[in-house]
């Protein structure tokens, strides 16, 4: 933009800052009210900003600001306001635009911002600059805590700023054309903080207790520093290389010369000794051109095999959406001086101040005390510090703070937001790719930081890291991470940068999982749910078999007579974990499996000692033995443990976890990134080859690889010149295609099976045979000899009281069978006459029997809380043998101990003083003609469907919700009147004939309650016209009153376009509201007459009112009764709900609305209940 162009306003505020003359700079008498001038200019620029591009093109900060902060320091008022005008001067352009504009016009003016702050960058790169800057920072920090103003900390906060904006100005490679160890525009800025000493004051501010708020400034200004740079190359920066990376080098250095040589061999051997003036011509034998003849070849032949049908055609163009992603890792050498100076800053910094910053950081971040997406600035720390202590004489103490169970949680919660965000927010997709490729680097670094703890000499931290990787291990979600990142890849949204960076993740962890479970053969996991164990029962079954009593007899005389002989203990067991996020109950039966397994293992001294030091930290329940335990009776203890089947845990073979993998959408990544092996590194052409080779050697799986794409890439590498250079995928590719010839002898379908990608159940049936047309599964046969034990065990235990005869005969058949196989065969037998009578009782089943222990504790329950408020309530809590309520109610009124229901109900607490209480209970039930015992009689059949005593409990809450929600009578008054308010609306919307509207809105409002029901969560819904109709009613003022009387925000300015559902409705709510719409829907079709029968219903209402408040006067303080304000509501929505249900019913063919999936008539009476929170005073026993 050129300087003329400049507005004559902003020309004479700037001219009116005063002039340089040499390296002097004279400020003008109006300088400081300028400045404020141009902060006020800035404030009001439009969206090209305009005033932002005058001020770059007129180089005010160059010229200006710059010699004014250098010359004119002790100008206290002037320094502050050029700080401030320059912190909103180098602000990023994604700042000023909220992101990359997609127009052209705005593109440009992106671009010029931003060629404005390079310039500003290269200006800055100035010693005496930040000479300024730390002086002025460190004289502040000079300051206690008490003699720092307001103005003082915005000060430190805004250089802050300043340096941070200043390193966040990208570089420009076409401008700057540096190469490696040449120093660059960002590597004299760096050089400019070092020399001037900011960088010492930006540790201090890292460490210092008192300095803590400026933790996140202190760590995003350290990641921009140390931007394009590698820890490997800081580590070696300055050193010798050593006999073993020459080595290497050569090495490298010597495969590419022979991959050269093999590539200009042959083309050597396709080109002739002598020349050919006209190249010649050929004819290609079987390949067919566009009429019947054979394709003729004009060019010479060492071009034949660039040939294709595609030649000369038009390039057919890739939408967008579907073009690959790009990879945006820049990476250069600095200079040397630049490179020392990193070096020292990063081994002080991990000295004094990582563990420090990043415990800030990471509190900061969970109490959600950071801005948005700081949490990147985290993971970036953890990935360089960590690398760099890895290289740089590895001390894990220095790491400390991010090497725990709580980080790689932390990354993994954070890896699976970043996918979610990037499905659902797909403009933004590129972004959220990234910031998952940042939290996929820091979690390979957490586990090669524990790699290399597991191989330290050090045996306390090899103890540490088997901690660790025992709860990496053990967690799903720590297992499966990589399982799930693979399955989900997407080339169109993740780099290929990216996909290196899983697969090499991925082999680290499998070759970590290899190690820890050498000696083993199985790994103790974490047991899924109910209803995962459903979906993989047949798909996972465990290698390993149960030991049998037999077995554990004869550990357990390996393990007793070791004890009776052994004089030391371990004294190193530790059962509990402070810090840990598990609960203590868990912890304690995680500490009887450790134990268990000591056991089964024959270690017997550790675990004695782990149950003694278990028997400390529990010393209650007796779980572990008392605490004056005998020698014997710890001996028994142990042997009972031993024996003992602990639910909590499963033994799960290591080749278990690998058959997960043998899945195409596992496999197709790997593919990919193969494709591009000539440039992928020898360790990431190890690391796919590994995974395959596991596949189809390990697994036996090879008939996975049997793909048509794969084979093309497995020809493509054994033609390749350069062979020799990759010996291990040669070798590979050669076992899988042999063993493929010797397949398709077998079966004459394997070529055409090359054209599908195939899962484990297909593979089965390539190499075992193809199931018939028709043919299922293989039914389970029976012998003779089965079916004779199977009916001698039935009979031995039909009437022998057992509560699932089906579970007690399972374990004693000879050979095993599953559930489903027995209870068939005894239906086909004609043992029982349907598979309902051996239907599996569901847990948490109704016990109908009393034993006199079970009596003897109610009734002593009973008279403990016979004066309390809720009696029911607090025996439910208490009683050992959990039973639903009304089954305790029966047998209190059978045992005598009350003579009426009344007497358990929950005592309601008297009303406030002052307050009056209204009419009583009964005078209310008398009124309405509702009988008091109804109240418990529902409850009873509601509570008979459940099983466990968390739905009681949960019920008890509602019912104090329901009894607090009544004393907010102005609520109640609210709500009414928005009632009456809506139908007035609705009456007026169908005048207009906008009823189609309506009825559309009404049918949203109850999708949006069904999904918020099912899904559990609440979302803003947006309400999308796609008829005219709506579009035109969604303009009309009167429909756009309506929806924000039913709780529909209106489109945000320049953000939204649609109304949404708030997020703050609930489903009941919802429902509500559509009833309402829908009652009113019909009653305003029905004319005058109608009108006057809910007037007469109207005045009923207001008379029962007025009876309430003469009552109020009279009535006393009694328990059980309810206020007025709370009475009065209550009798209008029930007359109300009676009037429109009986209108309802007679027009309920006529009726449009969307049927809800409960059919019960009192679902119905709900949803036609005008209030959205009359469900409170049902459920409150009214």
């Amino acid at each position: 933009m050129d300087l003329f162009m400049m507005n004559c306003e902003l020309l004479a505020t700037c001219s009116a800052l005063g002039y340089l003359e040499g390296d002097i700079y004279h400020k003008e008498p109006d300088c400081l009210e300028s400045v404020k001038d141009l902060i006020r200019y800035l404030r009001h620029e439009d969206d090209t900003r305009d005033i932002r591009q005058q001020l770059g093109a007129g180089q005010i900060l160059q010229n200006d600001l710059l010699p004014i902060i250098t010359q004119h320091t002790q100008d206290k008022p002037l320094f502050d306001a050029c700080i401030r005008l320059m912190v909103n001067l180098t602000q990023p352009a994604l700042l000023c635009f909220g992101k990359v504009p997609d127009d052209p016009a705005f593109r440009h003016h992106f671009l010029q911002v931003t060629s404005y702050l390079q310039a500003y960058k290269e200006a800055f790169a100035d010693e005496k600059i930040f000479t300024v800057l730390s002086e002025t920072l460190y004289n502040l920090l000079q300051l206690d805590w008490e003699q720092r103003a307001e103005e003082d900390n915005l000060l430190i906060e805004r250089i802050l700023l300043l340096v941070r904006n200043v390193l966040h100005v990208p570089a420009d490679p076409y401008e700057e054309k540096n190469v490696d160890d040449d120093a660059s525009i960002h590597d004299k800025l760096l050089w400019a903080i070092h020399m001037s000493g900011l960088d010492d004051l930006l540790k201090f501010l890292a460490c210092a207790q008192s300095e803590q708020q400026w933790s996140f400034h202190i760590l995003e200004i350290i990641s921009l520093m140390f931007r394009d740079q590698t820890s490997e190359l800081l580590v070696n920066a300055g050193q010798m290389r050593s006999a073993q990376e020459k080595q290497k080098d050569m090495q490298e250095l010597e495969l590419l010369r022979q991959k050269e040589l093999a590539e200009k061999r042959s083309r050597t051997l396709l080109r002739g000794a002598r020349h050919s003036r006209f190249r010649g011509s050929y004819v290609i034998q079987g390949l067919k051109a566009i009429g019947e003849k054979d394709v003729i070849f004009h060019q010479g032949l060492h071009n034949f095999k660039n040939y294709s049908h595609d030649v000369g055609k038009p390039t057919r163009r890739v939408p967008k959406r579907k073009q690959m992603a790009q990879d945006s890792e820049n990476q250069r050498r600095s200079a040397l001086n630049v490179r020392l100076f990193l070096r020292e800053f990063c081994i002080d910094f991990l000295e004094n101040c990582y563990n420090r910053l990043m415990y800030l950081v990471k509190e900061g971040l969970i109490r959600e005390r950071a801005q948005q997406h700081d949490e990147t600035y985290y993971l970036w720390a953890i990935t360089f510090f960590m690398a760099f202590n890895r290289h740089q004489n590895f001390r894990p103490d220095v790491v400390s703070e991010t090497i725990s169970n709580r980080t790689f949680h932390f990354i993994e919660k954070n890896i699976t937001n970043y996918y979610e965000m990037m499905l659902t927010d797909r403009k933004d997709a590129t972004s959220w790719s990234r910031r998952m490729h940042l939290a996929l680097k820091a979690y390979q670094e957490l586990l090669l930081t524990v790699n290399e703890m597991d191989r330290s000499k050090d045996v306390n931290i090899q103890h540490s890291s088997n901690v660790i990787k025992s709860n990496i291990f053990y967690l799903m979600e720590f297992r499966e991470i990589f399982l799930t990142l693979l399955r989900k890849y997407d080339e169109r949204m993740q780099p290929r940068s990216f996909l290196r960076d899983l697969v090499e993740s991925t082999h680290l962890f499998l070759k970590m999982l290899e190690r820890f479970c050498k000696g083993r053969n199985s790994l103790v996991v974490q047991v899924r749910t109910e209803t995962e164990e459903r979906k993989s029962k047949h798909s996972q079954k465990t290698l390993q078999t149960e030991p049998t009593p037999e077995d554990l007899e004869q550990t357990w005389q390996i393990v007793s007579q070791e004890l009776r002989l052994s004089e030391s203990l371990t004294q190193s067991a530790v059962p509990f974990d402070a810090t840990s996020e598990t609960p203590v109950d868990e912890q304690r039966t995680e500490a009887l499996g450790r134990i268990q397994d000591c056991i089964m293992s024959c270690a017997g001294p550790e675990a004695l000692s782990l149950l003694r030091a278990a028997r400390a930290v529990w010393p209650e329940g007796d779980t572990f033995g008392s605490v004056e335990v005998e020698p014997e009776e710890e001996l028994e203890l142990l042997k009972q443990i031993l024996f003992t089947k602990l639910p909590s845990k499963l033994t799960v073979h290591i080749l278990l976890y690998l058959i997960l993998f043998a899945n195409p959408s596992v496999v197709r990544p790997y593919i990919i990134l193969l494709r591009s092996y000539s440039q992928n590194s020898v360790h990431t052409n190890h690391c796919i080859t590994r995974m395959l080779h596991r596949l189809a050697v390990d697994l036996k799986m090879e008939a996975l690889l049997y793909q048509l794409s794969i084979f093309s890439m497995f020809n493509k590498i054994l033609e390749d010149p350069a062979v020799a250079v990759y010996q291990e995928l040669v070798t590979f590719a050669k076992y899988v295609l042999n063993r493929f010839f010797v397949f398709a002898t077998k079966n004459n379908k394997a070529f055409v099976e090359l054209l599908f990608w195939k899962n484990v159940g297909a593979v089965r049936e390539m190499t075992e045979g193809y199931n018939k047309d028709g043919e299922g599964k293989k039914k389970c046969k029976w012998t003779p000899e089965e079916e004779e034990q199977l009916q001698r065990l039935y009979e031995e235990y039909k009437d022998s009281g057992v509560p699932d005869i089906v579970e007690t005969i399972l374990p004693l058949l000879s050979i095993s069978h599953t559930r489903r196989e027995v209870v068939s065969h005894m239906v086909s037998m004609g043992l029982v006459d349907s598979v309902k009578d051996l239907k599996k009782e569901r847990k948490g089943t109704r016990i109908v029997l009393w034993t006199e222990e079970q009596e003897d504790e109610l009734q002593v329950l009973f008279e403990e809380f016979r004066d309390s408020d809720d009696v029911l309530g607090n025996i439910l809590k208490r009683i050992t043998a959990k039973r639903s309520r009304a089954r305790i109610v029966d047998k209190i009124l059978s045992m005598g101990l009350v003579s009426d229901r009344r007497d358990l109900y929950k005592k309601r607490k008297p009303s406030a003083p002052g307050r009056s209480s209204g009419m009583t209970e009964e005078e209310f039930f008398d009124l309405t003609g509702e009988p008091r015992e109804k109240e418990l009689e529902i409850e009873e059949e509601e509570e008979d469907k459940s099983d466990q005593d968390e739905d009681e409990q949960d019920y008890e809450e509602l019912v104090d919700n329901s009894a607090k929600e009544g004393q907010k009578s102005m609520s109640r008054d609210n709500s009414l009147k928005k009632i009456h308010s809506l139908r007035n609306m609705v009456q007026t919307l169908q005048q207009q004939g906008l009823s189609g509207p309506v009825l559309w809105l009404q049918n949203s409002l109850n999708r949006t309650a069904d999904d918020r029901e099912e899904d559990g969560v609440s979302h803003p819904v947006a309400l999308v016209p796609l008829t005219e109709e709506n579009e035109d009613a969604m303009e009309n003022k009167a429909f756009q009153k309506l929806l924000r009387a039913v709780g529909i925000r209106a489109p945000t300015d320049g953000q939204e376009s649609f109304w949404r559902i708030s997020s703050s409705l609930s489903v009941h709510q919802l429902r509500s509201v559509a009833a309402s719409l829908d009652m009113v829907e019909e009653t305003a079709a029905e004319g005058d007459s109608e009108g006057n029968q809910e007037n007469k219903m109207r005045a009923q209402a207001l008379r029962a009112l007025l009876l309430s408040r003469q009552r109020k006067c009279a009535s006393s303080k009694s328990k059980g009764k309810y206020p007025t304000y709370l009475v009065m509501p209550m009798l209008i929505i029930l007359l109300e709900a009676k009037h429109w249900s009986d209108r309802i019913e007679e027009k309920i063919s006529k009726k449009r609305r969307r049927v809800l999936d409960d059919d019960d008539d009192d679902d119905q009476r709900e949803l036609l209940l005008p209030l959205p929170s009359i469900d409170v005073v049902q459920q409150d026993g009214l």
